[in-house]
């Protein structure tokens, strides 16, 4: 057994994962885990095809295993309905008046907002649940249908 085979199977794996902390890709991980079956085939006696072929089975496996598994997970909601990244959405407010296009100035958390109305039917005054926020303007629906 020739262990300068394995080594360049290594160092390649440790050079996959370094990339891979630098630019955060996932899926090099899983190139790297095909190079350390490569590497553990040649620590087996395997010869440099079967080496080469046992690590692209094992690397392209787990980046499409991968792959597919970030496929089917549920995708989460685009930023401006994400409470994970805006904590407003779902906040309560009072709207006293609204004007003909459906927007209004509201007081919420101590400042003044511009409001829209994205509720089904006209908008009436009373408690609004926010939906999302679009830059400046909350979007909310009346408290009670919130979706």
């Amino acid at each position: 057994m020739d262990g300068s085979e394995s080594t360049v199977w290594w160092l390649l794996a440790g050079v996959l994962v370094a990339v891979e902390l630098a630019t955060g890709t996932f899926y090099l991980l899983m190139l790297a885990l095909g190079c350390a079956a490569g590497a553990l085939a040649a620590h087996g006696g395997l010869g440099g095809t079967a080496q080469v072929i046992v690590a692209v089975i094992v690397g392209a496996g787990a980046t499409t295993f991968w792959h597919l598994r970030r496929q089917r997970a549920p995708q989460p909601p685009e930023a401006a309905f994400n409470r994970d990244v805006n904590l407003d959405i779902g906040g309560t407010l009072q709207v006293d008046t609204w004007q003909a296009d459906g927007m209004a100035r509201a007081s919420y958390r101590g400042a003044p907002w511009t409001v829209q109305f994205v509720g089904a039917g006209p908008p009436t005054p009373g408690e609004h649940v926010i939906q999302s926020v679009q830059g400046n303007r909350l979007q909310v629906v009346r408290s009670g249908t919130a979706q």
